[in-house]
């Protein structure tokens, strides 16, 4: 049986939305958040110091803030590799940010299917519910201050 395969104006048109960076603003407010804080943190560690002060100010919340620490460490814990995040100002998010964003939203949805959907074939099954846990976490953290 002969396999369909897309005319060539299709697969330019996939590898040229594949190009695009997704935007911050496509994410649920909690993911959103949570990248910010993601950068934060990366931004603290190159510098040296600790980002739980500022995460605090920023994130109006110590318990929301040391949430977001924990869920940053479980998931440098859990990647294959280090975590591309982009420039704390930019808008649009590297690829690992927009997984990063994906699991988070599935989680604040109650989604555990979406959540393994964002994971598959990057984290390992038996690291997914550590990951599952945090996110569950900032997200009632979260849900709790608002």
């Amino acid at each position: 049986m002969p396999q369909h395969r897309p005319s060539s104006a299709t697969t330019r048109n996939i590898i040229a939305a594949l190009a695009v960076p997704p935007r911050i603003e496509t994410l649920g407010p909690v993911a959103g958040r949570f990248l910010h804080a993601l950068r934060l943190i990366a931004l603290h560690e190159r510098m040296g110091r600790d980002p739980v002060p500022e995460l605090a100010i920023r994130l109006g919340s110590v318990a929301i803030a040391a949430k977001a620490l924990i869920l940053a460490q479980t998931i440098s814990a859990a990647w294959p590799e280090n975590i591309h995040v982009s420039r704390f100002c930019c808008r649009l998010l590297s690829h690992d940010e927009a997984t990063i964003g994906a699991f988070i939203d599935a989680a604040f949805h109650g989604n555990r299917a979406g959540f393994e959907d964002a994971l598959a074939g990057l984290i390992r099954p038996e690291r997914m519910h550590r990951l599952w846990e945090g996110a569950l976490a900032l997200t009632a953290a979260e849900l709790r201050a608002a």
